[in-house]
């Protein structure tokens, strides 16, 4: 059994209601393969063998387990709450009773286990077409709301435009140094300017 210390310090350190759970899927995850390796990853335990198998993770109310490869698992027993989220397929897991017997977990995790051996791919998520939506940050939108002019210039800039003025303001390492950007950003903005104009012949 591959057990890692990090996965002990993480058990050990969850809530106490989370400790019997935890250790309980572990314990139930090497019963299922004793091939399976654990290591922590994004901060939560990971069981891997020729990939991610599946994940469990500790919250203040509950604990969560999923598989990482849950859409392509045939759920026969009917155990998954949430087909979209790998994060946490049984749900929220508060006690034992919110957990399915042993045998049908070990059945699922083997599962899990075969689609690695048989190197079965998650479906590619389809790439997005659409363009993603630019986040502007809050001091940014109450700025413009101030200046109608910056306003309307920078609405009808390409979104490769506005990246360039947002950037440069979220890089600011200082508060100071963002609002001197915000300022002259204000007075580019009114006067028409991107962000590179001083570079554009």
């Amino acid at each position: 059994m591959h057990t890692s210390v990090q996965v002990d310090q993480y058990i050990i350190n969850a809530a106490e209601f989370a400790i019997p759970i935890l250790d309980h899927l572990r314990n139930l995850v090497h019963k299922a393969d004793a091939r399976i390796e654990e290591k922590i990853k994004w901060g939560m335990p990971f069981f891997d063998y020729k990939g991610t198998v599946c994940h469990m993770a500790s919250f203040k109310h509950h604990c969560a387990f999923g598989f990482w490869k849950g859409a392509l698992i045939n759920d026969e027993y009917g155990i998954f709450k949430e087909r979209s989220e790998s994060m946490g397929l049984l749900g929220k897991i508060k006690s034992f009773d919110d957990l399915p017997s042993d045998e049908i977990l070990i059945a699922y995790i083997q599962q899990a286990i075969q689609l690695n051996e048989d190197n079965v791919k998650l479906p590619s998520k389809p790439k997005s077409t659409e363009k993603k939506e630019i986040i502007v940050p809050e001091y940014f939108v109450e700025a413009l709301n101030e200046a109608p002019e910056a306003l309307a210039v920078f609405q009808n800039f390409s979104p490769s435009n506005k990246k360039d003025y947002i950037l440069w303001l979220e890089e600011a390492k200082t508060e100071a140094t963002r609002l001197k950007r915000l300022e002259t950003t204000l007075a580019w903005l009114a006067e028409g300017k991107t962000r590179m104009w001083k570079y554009k012949k």
